[in-house]
């Protein structure tokens, strides 16, 4: 009987102190913050996530993961709720993403505040009310483990191309191509000695050549100093032509004495010359009227002019016909 009394009073000793060690963890473990829900959304992979996984901003614990799910009304969007300190500065710029812990490997929710854009008008951020849903984005791994296959095919496709790059015809075209390389610089240290034997002779013809563009230089220059020294000289000359009192003026005085004097024979002579025109043609005139006259009867010269018979109507008329009966 002791043993059995014993074996109940070491059995409730060890339940009592069970009790005791669970009641302590509990209360040194609670959580008396204040939290708030919210919901992260986004179709990506959380492959790892568990339910009570560590929500964290900027990498300081806030909060817990309480239950992920699909949503219902849009196919491959993943929803998970999260429970939060109320202090957490959750804004209108807060994204999550899935984070991995250290050398474990534990899937936790990072928070992060989106960097404004550049060149965009910065606003200070709004804090989100409880229950509102949150971006959730993939996260570099996603990236990655999203993006495997086509960087497979991608490194596959270089693969063959090295291959197509290192085969035979290839190297035998790059054997050749080195070959050839080692002629061309065979035949360029074969050059750079003759050009070291015919230098001298070009630095003597390029001094020749230098000092005959120096003489041709000054030579330019003399020339240009006499068509300077001409332009001077034309350019007097023509201040002399254009000048008052010079030739172009005396010229243009000269036409303007000519044509006052075109002007004056215009008005005073030709009227002149005009009657004594007209006085020389009625004398002509005369002068054939005698001329005709003596013509006709070589006697007037003698005998004066004769007179004039009677005509038609005068008295002494005898008509022609009546003279020759």
């Amino acid at each position: 009987m002791e043993n059995k009394s014993h074996a109940l009073a070491a059995g409730g000793f060890v339940l009592l102190l069970t009790s005791a060690l669970v009641s302590m963890a509990v209360w040194l473990t609670r959580d008396d913050r204040a939290l708030i829900n919210y919901e992260l959304a986004g179709a990506v992979n959380v492959s790892g996530l568990q339910p009570q996984a560590n929500v964290r901003f900027q990498g300081v614990p806030v909060g817990k993961v309480t239950s992920i799910k699909l949503d219902p009304n849009t196919r491959g969007l993943v929803v998970v709720k999260i429970t939060v300190d109320e202090n957490a500065p959750i804004s209108n710029r807060t994204f999550a993403t899935l984070a991995y812990q250290g050398v474990t490997g534990l899937t936790f929710i990072q928070l992060d505040d989106a960097t404004p854009a550049a060149g965009s008008q910065a606003t200070e951020p709004t804090r989100l009310p409880p229950n509102s849903r949150l971006a959730l984005k993939p996260s570099l791994m996603s990236k990655l483990t999203d993006r495997g296959e086509r960087l497979l095919e991608q490194l596959e496709q270089s693969t063959q191309r090295v291959n197509q790059l290192l085969s035979d015809s290839n190297q035998q075209a790059l054997v050749t191509t080195v070959t050839q390389i080692g002629q061309a610089a065979a035949e360029l240290k074969q050059l750079t000695a003759q050009t070291g034997q015919t230098l001298p002779v070009l630095m003597q013809s390029s001094r020749e050549t230098l000092d005959l563009i120096k003489t041709t230089s000054k030579r330019v220059g003399d020339s240009a100093d006499a068509a300077r020294t001409s332009a001077q000289n034309f350019q007097r000359f023509s201040e002399r032509m254009n000048g008052p009192g010079g030739t172009l003026d005396r010229v243009n005085q000269a036409a303007d004495a000519l044509l006052a004097t075109g002007q004056a024979l215009r008005i005073n002579t030709l009227p002149r010359v005009d009657d004594a025109v007209q006085s020389a043609a009625f004398t002509t005139h005369q002068l054939g009227d005698l001329t005709q006259t003596l013509t006709d009867n070589p006697q007037a010269l003698l005998l004066g002019k004769p007179s004039t018979p009677p005509g038609p109507g005068e008295t002494g008329f005898v008509a022609p016909n009546a003279a020759v009966r």
